[in-house]
C-alpha cells in the first residue's frame, strides 16, 4: 500500500530544504514526504496525486509567496483533498492573517518560523494531526480505476473485460459526479483534453484514454504472445474443456499452451451461480470457477495467452501450425479445439446500436448493482437465464423473463424453475418474444409481443440481457475441419460415412472419438457436434482428449 503523503510548500528554498529534513527525519518511515516551490506546482502535484488516487495526510503551507499565498493554495487545494490536515507556516508578523485562515480554509493549526527545535515546536503539532488523520482515514483503492459512463458500450467493455480477467478494479461513473464528490474531485483533477472517456487509471500514474482491451490487456501485464515457437499440444479456448485439456496436459509432463480470446472461463465464467456441479453443494460462481481453474493450469506450468486470437490452421507433417491475429504463428504436435460458443444475436431493430448501453449479451454481471431499483428483462427460458435472473433478483426491482415457449419447464433445470417461482421480483411471461428496442444514446423501451393474444406491448426498461441460444465460432476453420450445417466441429464417429473414414484421411486407423478430419486435431466442448452443453461435460471431455493426445503422438 502506498505510504500516505505530507507536502510542504514554500518558495524560499533554504526554508524548503530545512523544513523537508525535519519532516523526513521523523515521518518518513510512514509518510512519503513531498515538496513544491510554489502553489501552482503544488496543486500540480496535488492533482497528480488525486489522479492516481493517493491520500494526502497534511500540507504543511508557508504564508508569504507570490503570486498564490499559502491561504490561496489551501483553499484550492481542499476541493481536491478537503480531508488533509492543513497548517500555515508564518512569521510573527503574519499571525493575524493565520488567524483569520482557520475561518476562512478551516485551518488547523499555524506555526511561527523559525520550528526550532522541531522536537518542541515542530513535531508535537503534526503528531497530533497526523494521528488524528489516521483515525479518521480510510484507505483508498489500490489498483485499476475506470472513469467512465454507465451508457457507454467502450466503457461496459473494459468492465467486462477487467471483471472476465479477475483483475480487480474501480468503477466511476462520470455522470455521478454531482452526487460523488470523490468522482466529482478525480475529474477536478484532470485536464479537459483528458475527459475522453472511458479513462483508464493506472497505479503508477498511467492512463489511458478511449483503449481497446487489447491496449489495457498490454499495460496490465496480461501475456498476449506465446513465449514459444513450439508445443507439444496448443488448446484454443479457455472455457472449461480447454482449461481441463491444460491442466492434465501439462500435470502430465506436455508443454501446454492456451489461446484465448476474450478471458479464461469462457460462457461458464459468465454464470453467476453454478448449482449443479459435482462436489459443490452449495454452488459456485462461474468466475469462481474459472479463477480456481486458471490457478490450477498455471500451477501446472500451462502458458494462457488472453486476449489473443486464432485466425487460422495450417498442416505440414507432424506439425500443426496456428495462426494468431497478430500475425505471428505458433506450432505444435498435437491442437485441441474448445472454442464452445458464443451468444446467438437478437435480430431486432436497434438492437446492435444500443449494446453495450442497456443491451447486453449473457449475465453482463458489471451492471448488477446499476440495476438497483429498476425494472430490466431478461431474453431466454434455458439454465443461463433462469440463473441470471435469480442474480439481479437481489438488486432489480422487477425482473422479467420474456419466455418464447409455454413454459420453462422444456429447457431449464427443475430445481431453477422451483427458486424463480419461489422469488416475487421475478415475472416470467411465456409466448412472449422482443420484436423492437428504443432509444437514443441508451436503451429506453422494449417492445414486446405476446404471440397468443397478438398484441404488442412497449415498456420501459433500463437493461435487456439475453440468452437466446448460442452458435459456434468456426468460420476461421472453414476448409480445414468439416463442421456440421451449423458450424459445430465433426469428431470421431460422426466422420465416418457408410463405415469409411472423411475425403483426405491417410491413417491405417479411423478418427478417435474426439478427433477432427485432420489427425492430430481435437475438439472438445460446446463447438463439438453432439456434444453435451454442462459444465462437467466439457471438464470431461478436455481430459479424454489428453488420452487420445497421448496415444496420437506416441505414432508420430
Amino acid at each position: 500500500m502506498a505510504r500516505p503523503v505530507i507536502l510542504t510548500i514554500d518558495d524560499d528554498p533554504d526554508v524548503l530544504r530545512a523544513i523537508e529534513r525535519d519532516l523526513r527525519q521523523r515521518y518518513s518511515r510512514t509518510y512519503r514526504i513531498l515538496r513544491a516551490d510554489s502553489g501552482a506546482s503544488a496543486l500540480d502535484l496535488l492533482k497528480r496525486l488525486k489522479q492516481r488516487n493517493d491520500s494526502v495526510a497534511l500540507l504543511l503551507v508557508d504564508y508569504r509567496m507570490p503570486h498564490m499565498n499559502g491561504i490561496q493554495t489551501l483553499t484550492e487545494a481542499m476541493k481536491l483533498n478537503p480531508d488533509a490536515k492543513r497548517v500555515l507556516l508564518t512569521a510573527y508578523a503574519d499571525t493575524e492573517a493565520a488567524i483569520k485562515a482557520i475561518n476562512d480554509v478551516q485551518l488547523h493549526h499555524y506555526l511561527l518560523k523559525p520550528w526550532d527545535p522541531p522536537e518542541q515546536q515542530l513535531y508535537p503539532v503534526l503528531d497530533d494531526l497526523l494521528q488524528e488523520w489516521l483515525i479518521r482515514h480510510k484507505p483508498p483503492f489500490e489498483g485499476v480505476r475506470v472513469l467512465g459512463t454507465r451508457w457507454s458500450p467502450k466503457s461496459y467493455e473494459i468492465r467486462d473485460s477487467l471483471a472476465r480477467n479477475q483483475v480487480p478494479y474501480q468503477w466511476l461513473d462520470a455522470d455521478a459526479a454531482e452526487r460523488d464528490t470523490e468522482v466529482a474531485r478525480l475529474v477536478e483533477s484532470l485536464d479537459p483534453n483528458e475527459l475522453k472517456l472511458p479513462l483508464v487509471l493506472f497505479p503508477d500514474g498511467d492512463r489511458l484514454q478511449q483503449p481497446g482491451w487489447q491496449e489495457v490487456a498490454a499495460k496490465l501485464g496480461l501475456r498476449t504472445h506465446a513465449g514459444l515457437e513450439f508445443y507439444d499440444v496448443a488448446i484454443v479456448g479457455g472455457g472449461p474443456a480447454g482449461l481441463a485439456a491444460a491442466v492434465y496436459g501439462a500435470s502430465e509432463g506436455l508443454k501446454t499452451l492456451i489461446v484465448e480470446r476474450e478471458a479464461p472461463g469462457g460462457q461458464a465464467g459468465l454464470s453467476s451461480k453454478i448449482e449443479n456441479y459435482l462436489g459443490f453443494p452449495a454452488g459456485l460462481r462461474g468466475s469462481d470457477l474459472a479463477m480456481r481453474a486458471v490457478t490450477q493450469a498455471r500451477r501446472f506450468g500451462v502458458e494462457i495467452i488472453s486476449p489473443q486470437q486464432a485466425s487460422a490452421i495450417r498442416v505440414d507433417g507432424p506439425y500443426r501450425y496456428l495462426k494468431l491475429s497478430d500475425g505471428t504463428e505458433i506450432s505444435s504436435h498435437a491442437l485441441i479445439l474448445a472454442t464452445g460458443v458464443q451468444w446467438r444475436a437478437l435480430d431486432v431493430p436497434g438492437i446492435e446500436r444500443l449494446q453495450g448501453a442497456g443491451v447486453y449479451y449473457g449475465a453482463g454481471q458489471t451492471e448488477a448493482i446499476s440495476c438497483s431499483d429498476e425494472n430490466i428483462y431478461i431474453v431466454g427460458g434455458a439454465n443461463s437465464a433462469g440463473q441470471a435472473a435469480m442474480f439481479f433478483s437481489k438488486y432489480a426491482r422487477q425482473v422479467t423473463m420474456l419466455v418464447r415457449g409455454s413454459s420453462l419447464a422444456a429447457s431449464m433445470s427443475a430445481y431453477l424453475i422451483d427458486q424463480i417461482q419461489k422469488t416475487e421480483n421475478i415475472r416470467v411471461e411465456c409466448h412472449s418474444r422482443v420484436i423492437a428496442v428504443q432509444g437514443d444514446d441508451r436503451l429506453r423501451s422494449v417492445s414486446i409481443t405476446c404471440e397468443t393474444t397478438g398484441n404488442t406491448d412497449t415498456v420501459p426498461a433500463s437493461a435487456l440481457f439475453i440468452f437466446i441460444g448460442a452458435e459456434p465460432y468456426t468460420e476461421w476453420l472453414d476448409g480445414v475441419v468439416e463442421r456440421d450445417s451449423r458450424g459445430f466441429l465433426l469428431t470421431g464417429p460422426d466422420l465416418m460415412r457408410d463405415g469409411k473414414p472423411p475425403k483426405g484421411w491417410q491413417l491405417e486407423r479411423s478418427p478417435s472419438l474426439l478427433e477432427t478430419n485432420v489427425p492430430g486435431i481435437f475438439a472438445v466442448g460446446d463447438v463439438r457436434y453432439g456434444s453435451i452443453k454442462r459444465v462437467a461435460s466439457g471438464v470431461g471431455e478436455g481430459s479424454v482428449a489428453i488420452q487420445l493426445v497421448h496415444q496420437y503422438l506416441s505414432k508420430v
